[in-house]
C-alpha cells in the first residue's frame, strides 16, 4: 500500500479510536450517576492531575521515575513483585502507580512502595500529553493487559522505553484479526513485550512482532512471597483446627455459592470458609440465608465464637491470600461469570483447587488440570462427586495438593528475569 494511503488510513483509524474513547468517557459519566463503582472512577480521574502536580515536585538531577500501570487489583498483584524489586534495589527512584479500575485503586491507594498512586485518565490525546508532562517517566511498564493508543503513541514519540510484562496472547484477540491493524500498531510502541508462554511469542511473530521475551508469569513469585511472609490469623486458625476437612471459597459469586453451600449443608463433617468477592449487607444476608448451619462473620468473630461455628464468612479485604493456608481444599470463584480469580494464591499452599468452566483464558487453569492439581466443574453434580472423593480418599487429596504446590515452585523466577533485562 502506498505511503499516502497508509497515512490516510492511520488518520481515519485514529479518529475512530478517539471517538470511541470519547463515547466511553461520556458513557462512564452517565453511568456514574447510578453506579457507585463507576462514580469512584470518574471522581478519581478528575483528581489525578492535581495529585500529580502536588506529588511530582522536581527532584535532583538524575532522579529516575518509573511509571507502572495496572488495570485492576489482579494486574497490580502481578506487577507488585517487580515494583518491590525496583524499590529494594533503587530506593531513591520514584514509582508512579496508576489504575483504571476502582477495585485496584480503592484497595491500594496507600501502597507504600509507590510515591504516587492515582487513576489513569481516559486515553485522550490531551490527557496522554498532560499526564506524561507531569510524570516525566524514564521507563513505562504496563502489566498484562491495557493497550491505550494515545498513551503508547506519546511514549513512543518521546523515546521513553516502554514494556508490558506477564502478558498473554490468544488467537481470538483483535491483534490477530484482519481488521486489527490499529491495535497491531500499538504493539510496535513497546520496546519489549514479556509474555508468559511460547504460544504467545509465536502468535506475535506471526504478525511481525519480534521484540518479545518468554519470561513467565510474575504471579508465581508474588504468591510465593505471600506464603513466606503471611501473618497468622488466630480466629481463622481456631475455626479450621477442629475439622478434618475445611474448604474455602475464594472470591465467590452467587453461582459459586449455589454449588458449594448445598453440599456443605448436608455434610456435617466439613467446615466452610466463604470469602465473597463483594460483601455489602445485601450480599451477606443472601449468603447467610442459604446456610443452614451455625455461621459467623469474621469482622464480629472471637476465637470462642468460631469454636462452635461451621461456616466463617470473611467480610473484609486483605486476608484471603493468607487464609488459604488453613484450608484443605479451595474453590476459586468467578468460573461461572467473567472468569476465575487467582488460582495461584491457593495452589501455593499445596492444596487442590476447584473452579468453574469459564477458564479458557487462564493458562494456569489448564496447567493445573493437566498436572492433577486443579479441577474444573460444570455444576452441582460435578462438584458433589469431586468433593466426595476429596473427603473420602486421603491419598487422592494429598496427591492433588502436592501437584498444585509443585506447579507453583516450577514456575518461579519471572520477576528476576524481567528486572535484569530492563534495568541491568
Amino acid at each position: 500500500m502506498p505511503r499516502t494511503q497508509i497515512f490516510i488510513l492511520d488518520c481515519t483509524m485514529n479518529v475512530l479510536y478517539n471517538l470511541g474513547i470519547y463515547l466511553l468517557k461520556c458513557g462512564a459519566k452517565a453511568a456514574s450517576l447510578r453506579n457507585d463503582k463507576i462514580h469512584k472512577m470518574v471522581e478519581g480521574q478528575s483528581r489525578t492531575f492535581g495529585l500529580l502536580s502536588a506529588k511530582m515536585q522536581p527532584c535532583g538531577h538524575g532522579t529516575t521515575t518509573v511509571w507502572i500501570h495496572a488495570a485492576s487489583l489482579g494486574e497490580f498483584e502481578q506487577g507488585r513483585p517487580l515494583i518491590e524489586m525496583i524499590k529494594r534495589n533503587h530506593p531513591d527512584w520514584r514509582i508512579v502507580l496508576t489504575f483504571f479500575s476502582p477495585s485496584g485503586y480503592e484497595v491500594r491507594k496507600d501502597y507504600r512502595s509507590a510515591d504516587a498512586v492515582c487513576y489513569l485518565p481516559f486515553d485522550t490525546p490531551a490527557n496522554a500529553r498532560r499526564f506524561l508532562d507531569l510524570v516525566s517517566p524514564q521507563v513505562a511498564i504496563f502489566v498484562k493487559y491495557e493497550f491505550w493508543g494515545n498513551y503508547l503513541q506519546q511514549l513512543s514519540r518521546r523515546n521513553i522505553p516502554t514494556y508490558i510484562i506477564s502478558s498473554i496472547f490468544r488467537p481470538g484477540q483483535i491483534f490477530f484479526r484482519p481488521w486489527g491493524g490499529m491495535f497491531r500498531r500499538m504493539l510496535d510502541c513497546f520496546t519489549r513485550i514479556y509474555v508468559q508462554d511460547e504460544p504467545s511469542r509465536h502468535l506475535l511473530a506471526s504478525i511481525g512482532v519480534h521484540d518479545v521475551t518468554v519470561a513467565g508469569d510474575t504471579r508465581f513469585d508474588r504468591v510465593t512471597d505471600i506464603l513466606a511472609s503471611c501473618k497468622p490469623f488466630p480466629v481463622v486458625e481456631r475455626f479450621a483446627a477442629s475439622s478434618p476437612f475445611t474448604m474455602i471459597i475464594g472470591s465467590s459469586w452467587q453461582p459459586d455459592e449455589e454449588i458449594v453451600i448445598p453440599y456443605f449443608n448436608s455434610h456435617p463433617g466439613m467446615k466452610l470458609i466463604i470469602a465473597p468477592h463483594e460483601f455489602d449487607e445485601t450480599r451477606l444476608k443472601s449468603i447467610i440465608g442459604r446456610i443452614s448451619r451455625p455461621t459467623v462473620l469474621y469482622s464480629k468473630a472471637t476465637e470462642a465464637d468460631v469454636a462452635s461455628a461451621d461456616c466463617l464468612i470473611i467480610d473484609c479485604f486483605g486476608i484471603l491470600s493468607s487464609c488459604y493456608r488453613y484450608a484443605t481444599a479451595a474453590y476459586i470463584g468467578g468460573g461461572f461469570g467473567a472468569g476465575i480469580h487467582n488460582l495461584n494464591e491457593a495452589a501455593v499452599y499445596g492444596i487442590p483447587v476447584i473452579f468453574g468452566p469459564r477458564h479458557e483464558k487462564f493458562k494456569e487453569a489448564h496447567d493445573l488440570i493437566e498436572c492433577g492439581g486443579g479441577f474444573s466443574i460444570t455444576g452441582n453434580d460435578d462438584f458433589n462427586k469431586l468433593a466426595d472423593r476429596l473427603t473420602a480418599d486421603p491419598q487422592f487429596l494429598a496427591a492433588s495438593g502436592k501437584a498444585a504446590g509443585n506447579y507453583i515452585k516450577q514456575h518461579l523466577g519471572a520477576t528476576r528475569r524481567i528486572y535484569d533485562e530492563i534495568f541491568q
